[in-house]
């Protein structure tokens, strides 16, 4: 854990190296889709319905990423989940993430409908950032994960109903 120069409050601009890790293991389904013979698979072939929105995701959700790797509170440890708050908001961090991923094995087991896509493989993403940036009391990364649910709950949204 590094800590450069303090953003604000007790944010400071750093490096926490568990958060590529983090980032990483949330990207397990993309890994695994090519090696998988899908007859459909709308989250892919998605037609594009606003450039606008499109642009918005992606910066709200690269911001996502950056935010928990560079941004750290000033006592954050490495790695800690000790005290009822903590060690709840952990959990919950793991839950989603699991969520996430139980929404994919439906998926990849071709249960495709809106409803699993939205639920788990669409809000579970930006969940996961929100929880993270809880438990690590990471302000910026939670307030950026609540905007990019938001723009990527409806962009998908409108990009699966067009």
């Amino acid at each position: 854990m590094h800590r450069w120069v303090r953003i604000f409050g007790d944010q400071y601009l750093g490096f926490w190296i568990l958060g590529i890790l983090l980032f990483a293991v949330q990207e397990i389904p993309y890994l695994l889709m090519p090696l998988l013979r899908l007859e459909t698979n709308p989250i892919m072939n998605m037609t594009e319905t606003s450039p606008i929105l499109d642009a918005c995701e992606k910066l709200f959700g690269s911001l996502c990423i950056a935010l928990m790797i560079f941004v750290v509170q000033k006592d954050a440890t490495l790695f800690s989940a000790s005290g009822g708050k903590e060690k709840l908001l952990f959990v919950l961090v793991v839950v989603v993430l699991a969520a996430n991923f139980f929404g994919w094995a439906l998926y990849f087991a071709g249960h495709q409908s809106i409803f699993v896509m939205m639920l788990f493989i669409v809000a579970m993403p930006p969940l996961y950032y929100i929880t993270i940036g809880l438990w690590r009391k990471n302000i910026l990364l939670t307030a950026d994960g609540v905007i990019f649910l938001a723009i990527h709950f409806s962009h998908v949204l409108r990009n699966l109903t067009s």
